[in-house]
């Protein structure tokens, strides 16, 4: 359980801050841009659930816990991904249950015949920004898997996250007006 007496430590005032072990590494080290990016595709889910309002914002809510999991899974050091009390890890079953609401969002869906511009109503836009900033979560992260071990199943979690928030902001949108179509070169006349 987490416990926060104090938000102010002056810790990380020489520009380094606290892993899970312990240790200690620059603000500016690729594992903390990853866990800055998952931290801020979260705080945009948010923005989506407060423009949904309705019972499918409870799976974002899921999933918004899900990020802290992964965002302690980051900050965990090691080449052990099991998960244990002292290590949250995300595991392959998260990544399958995206999938499965995926499929489940997308059995309602028309076939695409075309990109879609990011919009459609209120919540399919904070969806889609949702998305585009797990897309960069998912490739700072694979960036900081190129120096560091993270765990695999992290880094899928966050590649299928953004296939949910696409297919998810498609689903809300069929009831709210449908996707808007890209229309190649459309406006250069």
């Amino acid at each position: 359980m987490v416990k926060l007496n104090k938000i102010y430590t002056r810790t990380g005032d020489d520009g380094t801050t606290g892993l899970v072990d312990g240790s200690r590494v620059s603000k500016a080290d690729p594992r903390m841009a990853a866990i800055g990016d998952v931290d801020e595709a979260n705080s945009a889910i948010g923005l989506a659930v407060i423009a949904l309002g309705t019972p499918a914002a409870g799976a974002l809510t899921r999933i918004q816990n899900d990020l802290f999991d992964l965002g302690a899974d980051l900050a965990t050091p090691g080449e052990d991904f099991t998960p244990s009390q002292m290590a949250l890890r995300i595991v392959p079953e998260q990544v399958a249950r995206l999938e499965a609401e995926i499929d489940a969002m997308n059995d309602t869906l028309a076939p695409l015949t075309s990109f879609i511009l990011p919009g459609g109503s209120a919540a399919g836009a904070a969806l889609h920004l949702a998305r585009a900033i797990v897309r960069r979560a998912e490739r700072t992260a694979i960036a900081a898997a190129e120096s560091v071990p993270l765990n695999p199943a992290a880094l899928a979690y966050l590649n299928r996250l953004s296939d949910y928030l696409f297919v998810a902001s498609r689903f809300v949108n069929q009831t709210t007006g449908g996707d808007v179509l890209w229309v190649p070169g459309g406006s250069r006349q």
